[in-house]
């Protein structure tokens, strides 16, 4: 039998109306987080984009949602490589979903746009695994926060990004969930909520305690956080395949669609 919220071609998938609905909703809370806590929302062509020159993070500042003639999104295109520019990045992003027009993949080629990743976004509808040991983060463990999120992305020095993190733990928005290892944090997941929307941002811990169950329950606890503040919805991002999309299975998520992160240098354009 037929799924009819399901893509025919590909039963994994939503169709494609459900698809771009559920996309224009995690696309706007994933704006919204990204502008944490100085950043700004707004247009670039056809194009919405989220600059926050405090965040050190791709998704503070990145595009995304690039509906319109292929003309208008090639002009966009060229539009974001100076707006990222001027904004002092040394790399444009911009993630293509089903807001996005189908054509991208060759409008970015032609643009000298790179494709550098794909992912799903995908969608909880599990039950909850129990927080035994997850905690809601403080102010004192902002440093191990930092440390553990900036091995896990390759960032070197952490100084920027703490500083950001304590942003994001002042603003009611934002959830912050760890697990302690000792005198030391050995695992943290942060989120994201507003308008009934919830994002799983960040799920990170230590090598020497994973295979524990320890992300599990940190994921846990930061969906039914974000359930408890009034999210109805609750999303989150990974590298399609893989162990990334096989931890989100176990921990109550479903694929929802993909995404295709373009990527462009514009370092040449820096002042």
């Amino acid at each position: 039998m037929v799924d009819p919220l399901r893509d025919p071609d590909d039963p994994e998938l939503l169709d494609p109306y459900r698809a771009r609905e559920l996309a224009s909703l995690v696309e706007a809370a994933r704006l919204a987080s990204g502008s944490v806590r100085y950043g700004k929302v707004g247009r670039v062509g056809c194009a919405q984009v989220v600059f926050n020159r405090d965040d050190p993070l791709p998704t503070g500042n990145h595009a995304c949602a690039l509906y319109g003639s292929s003309a208008e999104v090639a002009g966009t295109l060229l539009r974001l490589e100076q707006t990222f520019a001027d904004v002092g990045r040394a790399e444009a992003v911009v993630y293509a979903s089903p807001t996005t027009v189908a054509e991208i993949e060759g409008i970015a080629d032609d643009a000298g746009w790179y494709a550098v990743e794909e992912s799903l976004a995908v969608v909880h509808r599990g039950p909850l695994a129990p927080a035994r040991t997850a905690r809601a983060a403080v102010d004192a463990d902002l440093e191990g926060i930092a440390t553990l999120i900036a091995d896990e992305l390759g960032m070197s020095g952490h100084t920027r990004l703490m500083r950001h993190l304590g942003q994001r733990l002042d603003d009611p928005r934002c959830v912050f969930r760890v697990v302690d290892d000792g005198d030391r944090i050995g695992g943290v997941a942060a989120g994201f909520g507003e308008r009934g929307v919830g994002l799983v941002e960040h799920v990170v811990v230590r090598p020497a305690r994973r295979r524990r169950g320890i992300g599990s329950e940190l994921v846990g606890a930061v969906v039914g956080a974000l359930r408890s503040a009034g999210a109805l919805l609750v999303a989150a991002h990974v590298a399609e395949g893989g162990a990334g999309e096989r931890f989100a299975e176990v921990c109550g998520f479903s694929v929802g669609y993909p995404v295709t992160a373009y990527a462009r240098r514009v370092d040449e354009l820096l002042d």
